[in-house]
């Protein structure tokens, strides 16, 4: 079984794949990590993230040493990410692998979760289910400084949550594969609900799939 999960930045789609992947035993890829990845590349590297020859080159030689980097997940890889993610050939050299992971799911799994911007409308269209996790900005930007200052570092919540706008504008706003919900998503929005509620939602929804039809 595949199982597609798409949405904005802090809306808690990584959250609710990872529980489900746990849940189901299956496979689990954070695909914006990969783009993090590149992105972190060329940070590294003192290379500009809006380079579009150099992110591509980048996307085909990543060191997945970067997978686990506590870096991946600061906000200034955030964006480069999101810079990134909007260039087609990025999105192409990275699409083979997400396709392979989702139909071989490693480790003898029987099933895979993606989450990421684009699974159920492009990498995985056919897709057994599929989850469209959301919230407002303004939420997601409360998230996010909450969780940078309980590591005991400083936050801007107005410019968190201006880059959390900016980030939503590149990804809906890109003509590849653009952030948006696949027409048969179940959408799940996290404004108001806790990761739980959300949790066992998406569970009864997986468990009625599964039921023979």
């Amino acid at each position: 079984m595949i199982i597609a999960i798409d949405g904005p930045a802090a809306a808690g789609k990584g959250t609710l794949a990872r529980r489900l992947a746990d849940y189901f035993n299956y496979a689990y890829l954070d695909t914006g990590g990969l783009y993090r990845a590149v992105g972190l590349s060329m940070l590294r590297a003192d290379v500009s993230p809006e380079d579009e020859v150099a992110a591509s080159k980048a996307s085909l030689s990543l060191n997945s040493a970067l997978f686990t980097d506590t870096a991946l997940r600061d906000e200034a890889t955030g964006t480069a990410a999101s810079k990134v993610a909007a260039m087609p050939q990025v999105r192409a050299n990275l699409l083979e692998f997400q396709r392979k992971f989702s139909q071989l799911p490693p480790d003898g799994k029987r099933g895979a979760v993606l989450d990421g911007r684009d699974i159920g409308t492009v990498v995985c269209p056919n897709a057994d289910i599929k989850f469209f996790v959301t919230a407002n900005p303004q939420e997601r930007a409360r998230r996010r400084y909450t969780e940078i200052t309980a590591r005991g570092e400083t936050a801007d919540y107005n410019e968190i949550l201006a880059d959390v706008q900016a980030r939503d504008a590149r990804d809906m706003g890109r003509k590849d594969a653009p952030l948006v919900a696949a027409a048969d998503a179940h959408l799940l929005d996290t404004t108001e609900l806790d990761i739980d509620a959300v949790f066992l939602r998406a569970v009864a929804l997986i468990e009625e799939k599964q039921k023979p039809q």
